[in-house]
């Protein structure tokens, strides 16, 4: 970005502010900042990014999960930046290397960093997307950045965060520029046993709204497939008959297909098909709020949490299009072709093998569980694996068959719970939920080990 339009937008927003009357009265410096504004942009992001292009239309506008993900790393990691530039004992900023007074107002930073970030998004999806609520949602997020400016009081401290702020978010904003996001598409198509076929298990064509997600340059890794897993099992293999076995008695719809799976099974199997973006996110504002951070720790816990997700979103869609296996519904209906003596097809004469649930991309490694590891695994550091009082999760999907909300005691139960959820549910073989698991947490230890990191006396 350059300098004359980063001096044009802060001169912008201090006029709208000088508009409403909020820009030239004093007050006393902030007290300590709590997590409140954190918190409270954190659940604008995610309404406003999970509404990419419309609810319930998670298409290739960015509203899918690992790119609504990606998009999430941007909003974070540019308010965790601006709140580190005001904070004396600070941490190692990821992208703004500036300081500023540290009698700055928080609010007004995090607000315009988060504000001017999710701006930037809804209005850079190409043009030539379907995207029927732009308009709406950038409306929005007007109204609800001049609500949280107006209720800061006028003062130098406030002109400093909007400055902070601003900061921030061009910092962001420029390192984006090019990323690879809305790329092209990584599928290279292959006809052969054990690839992945975009037909549909109704026979409709269902092609993965965000494609481009592998193709992303990474936030905090080298390389966008820097923790490749190692693979999906050989089709000759006794492991791939025994998981193709497991998935075939367990995941079918129980309609066209039989399934030896319990009601519970099929209920936890439908429930956990929410976005573990909006999940884990908000898991982290209830730890946040009951541990009492304050808006440096939080601003930090919510930017590796993110940010560590988005890299492995983008691992993990790399690995998808790399090693594009074949799903399970697929294996199953050609499992004569696989080579292997112990799987078999459905016997002549029956309706072909459906699931309970699918998805438009390739089955290897999983992208819920890798999102799980690494959103689990930033949380883990902060509050342990088991967090008192535990931590509850609300599902999505529309009739799960029982409750919405559930309550886990650690994190370890919700992921362990996962793998099985995805294989009761049709969608995986055991191997791509262990080994999406695995590179989540890999993302999220590198992550830990290599940024946001202590600076000077803590």
């Amino acid at each position: 970005m350059t300098r004359k339009w980063s001096i044009r937008l802060a001169a912008a927003l201090v006029a709208v502010l000088a508009g409403l009357g909020v820009i030239g009265a004093s007050a006393a410096p902030p007290a300590t900042a709590d997590a409140t504004a954190v918190t409270q942009w954190n659940i604008i992001a995610i309404s406003t990014i999970t509404g990419i292009p419309g609810p319930g239309l998670p298409g290739p506008a960015g509203g899918a999960p690992p790119a609504s993900q990606i998009n999430m790393g941007m909003v974070q990691g540019a308010v965790y930046d601006a709140v580190n530039a005001i904070t004396p004992k600070h941490f190692r900023p990821y992208l703004l290397k500036r300081r500023f007074g540290n009698t700055a107002s928080d609010e007004a930073a995090v607000a315009t960093a988060a504000y001017l970030v999710l701006k930037n998004i809804v209005e850079t999806v190409p043009q030539s997307i379907t995207f029927p609520n732009r308009a709406t949602l950038l409306a929005s997020l007007a109204s609800q950045y001049q609500t949280a400016t107006n209720a800061i009081p006028d003062s130098p401290f406030k002109n400093m965060g909007i400055a902070a702020g601003t900061a921030a978010a061009e910092a962001m904003i420029d390192a984006r520029q090019g990323d690879g996001r809305f790329g092209p598409s990584q599928f290279v198509p292959n006809a052969s046993p054990g690839f992945f076929d975009p037909v549909a298990p109704n026979g409709t064509i269902a092609l993965d709204p965000t494609p481009w997600v592998g193709g992303v340059e990474p936030f905090l890794m080298q390389s966008s497939s820097q923790f490749r897993s190692a693979g999906p099992l050989a089709l000759t293999s006794a492991a791939y008959a025994a998981e193709f076995n497991e998935v075939k008695a367990l995941g079918g719809d129980g309609v066209v297909t039989p399934s030896a799976r319990t009601a519970t099974q099929t209920y936890i199997a439908k429930w956990w098909q929410s976005n573990p973006v909006a999940s884990w996110n908000d898991v982290a504002r209830q730890l946040i709020a009951r541990n009492g951070l304050d808006a440096m720790e939080s601003a930090r816990l919510l930017a590796m949490q993110n940010l560590a997700a988005a890299d492995a979103a983008i691992n993990d869609w790399n690995d998808k299009y790399h090693f594009s296996f074949w799903r399970p519904f697929q294996a199953i209906r050609r499992a004569a072709e696989d080579g292997n003596a112990a799987t078999s097809p459905d016997p002549p004469g029956t309706p072909p093998w459906t699931p309970l649930l699918s998805a438009p991309y390739p089955d290897h490694v999983s992208g819920h569980l890798g999102l799980d590891g690494s959103h689990t695994g930033v949380l883990r550091m902060f509050f342990g694996d088991a967090p008192a009082g535990g931590y509850q999760i609300t599902s999505v999907f529309a009739n799960p068959g029982g409750d919405a909300t559930r309550t886990f005691t650690s994190f370890s139960q919700a992921l362990d719970e996962l793998i099985l959820a995805r294989i009761w549910a049709g969608l995986h073989f055991r191997t791509a939920d262990v080994q999406g698991r695995q590179l989540g947490a890999d993302v999220a230890n590198f992550a830990a080990a290599n940024y946001f990191q202590p600076v000077g006396n803590h």
